[in-house]
């Protein structure tokens, strides 16, 4: 009886032992199925992975203004994020110096940025929409110094060919009696990007 019951107790050793081998084998192979997949995976990605900073175009202006008694420099660096070929967004730093040697004898540093937008509903037309915030200081040589911000809100419309583009912009929230900075509501724009 005994010897039965070993059997019986050897045959399910040897059963279970076969059931884990088979099951190891099942186990070992998945695992190399799952780790080639992963391998594979991660070469495909990243041939295929798309960066950031491939739809990042940089741009901006600058100029430079010398007469008798008055001279400027202004530089505007900015970055625009391309979402899809129509839409565009970024942002815009600008400096302006200004020095004015007339009667009036004043130094001005205007400083700030933007947010700017972009839509490009066809190949050659653009429409931006950029919201500017300018810090200007002026220091006169005679009369009280001048240091206030100046708020612009443009809406314009723009040609477009290769990198460039060029058209007007409107401000709308521009007053002649507060804007020191325009005479006009209209100005021409110009951009360059990369």
């Amino acid at each position: 009886m005994h010897n039965i019951y070993f059997n019986k107790l050897v045959i399910k050793i040897n059963l279970t032992l076969v059931k884990i081998t088979n099951m190891h084998k099942i186990l070992i192979l998945l695992s190399l199925i799952f780790l080639v997949n992963i391998n594979l995976f991660s070469q495909n990605s990243d041939l295929d992975q798309h960066r950031f900073m491939d739809d990042v175009r940089f741009g901006g202006g600058i100029n430079i203004g010398v007469g008798n008694t008055y001279s400027t420099f202004s530089i505007s660096p900015s970055a625009i994020y391309d979402f899809s070929n129509e839409f565009s967004a970024g942002l815009s730093a600008t400096y302006v110096y200004v020095k004015d040697k007339s009667i009036v004898n004043s130094t001005t540093n205007i400083y700030g940025g933007s947010i700017l937008a972009f839509y490009k509903p066809i190949k050659n037309m653009q429409f931006s929409t950029e919201f500017e915030q300018l810090k200007i200081d002026q220091k006169y040589a005679f009369v009280n110094d001048s240091d206030l911000w100046q708020s612009a809100l443009y809406i314009g419309a723009e040609y477009v060919t290769g990198n460039i583009s060029m058209g007007l912009r409107y401000d709308v929230l521009f007053d002649k009696t507060t804007n020191v900075i325009y005479s006009s509501a209209l100005s021409p724009v110009f951009r360059v990007y990369f």
